[in-house]
């Protein structure tokens, strides 16, 4: 049996910068309005020529450079995203072309804010059982194109950035590496938080009904999502500290889903810590969904946060509801 480490990390977000107040070209809404609500200042959005497998190009070239490693070691490829170029094939399927890489395995998950730990928790199975050596796992969105522009969707529209964090995830020869991931589910509550077409319950696909009824926007029940979250999260993250005997103490820093600031301040009171030890950077890119932990996770890396022998735990929740948890030792 192996052990996983991530060796190489980078991100990529668009030029295009948007602050809170260029917003009120389109909705009735104010810079003060949004950070009261989620600490969030500014969001990176693509252009009309972008898509989210650019996005996630960008991201695993720089992981790549970092980990030494070439596009004839990658053995696999996994993207967690909501917000693929095309309703199919998935964004895996494009990045293995555009990085050139030989005809490996790829597939899309969709778990939404949750599937970048998802992502690397069944990457982490394929390493132990030595079934593959070199996996490229990817957070891509590009979310901007399908937001509801108005004031009837902002409360999901001043949400959004765009944006992709990659690692590359290979075998470990010493005592870092993954320890435990912790993935859950439960769909009872699914529509607090969804976008409900286009699709194929119903008549949900892109009809006249579906474009006037704004069916093909996200929804969220913000009240219900916060509760939820706020219980979630702690829980995922005691989850991966027991299977590990660890405490709360011995962790250098908590990297959770960049959802909303005052959510992140709730966990870390619940984990009876300070903002120094939960990791934030929601105020420059907004919440980009599945790549919004690969993002945080690069920066803090590249801050200094996170140093060889470091404990940090990576915890998401999101759509579905979906939770997620992983613990490492750097």
């Amino acid at each position: 049996m192996y052990r996983s480490k991530i060796t190489g990390l980078g991100f990529h977000v668009p030029d295009r910068i948007l602050k809170n107040d260029d917003l009120k070209q389109w909705m009735d809404t104010s810079d003060e309005w949004i950070r009261e609500r989620s600490g969030i200042q500014e969001r990176h959005w693509v252009s009309e020529k972008e898509a989210a497998s650019d996005l996630a190009l960008a991201a695993s070239k720089k992981a790549m450079i970092m980990a030494g490693v070439g596009a004839d070691e990658i053995d696999l490829v996994i993207v967690a995203t909501i917000s693929s170029d095309y309703f199919f094939p998935g964004v895996a399927n494009q990045l293995q072309s555009k990085l050139g890489l030989r005809t490996v395995g790829t597939f899309d998950i969709k778990v939404a804010c949750s599937a970048f730990v998802y992502g690397l928790s069944i990457a982490d199975q394929f390493i132990k059982t030595g079934q593959h050596k070199t996996i490229l796992i990817v957070g891509a969105e590009a979310q901007s194109k399908y937001i509801d522009l108005t004031t009837r969707g902002r409360d999901m529209g001043v949400l959004f950035g765009d944006g992709a964090g990659a690692a590359i995830l290979q075998q470990s020869g010493d005592e870092s590496g993954i320890l435990s991931t912790h993935i859950h589910s439960d769909g009872a509550d699914m529509k607090n938080l969804w976008m409900e077409a286009p699709g194929t319950s119903g008549n949900n696909w892109m009809n006249r009904e579906t474009l006037k009824n704004g069916l093909h926007h996200p929804y969220m029940n913000g009240r219900e999502v916060f509760r939820n979250a706020v219980r979630r999260f702690p829980e995922v993250i005691h989850e991966a500290l027991e299977e590990n005997n660890l405490s709360i103490e011995d962790i250098k820093l908590v990297i959770p889903h960049q959802a909303n600031y005052r959510i992140s301040q709730a966990v870390a009171k619940r984990l009876g810590v300070g903002m120094d030890v939960v990791y934030s950077n929601i105020h420059k890119y907004g919440n980009t969904t599945a790549a919004s932990i690969p993002i945080a996770l690069t920066e803090a890396h590249a801050e200094g946060r996170i140093e060889r022998g470091d404990h940090i735990i990576l915890a998401a929740f999101g759509a579905g509801y979906s939770w997620a948890s992983a613990a490492i030792r750097w």
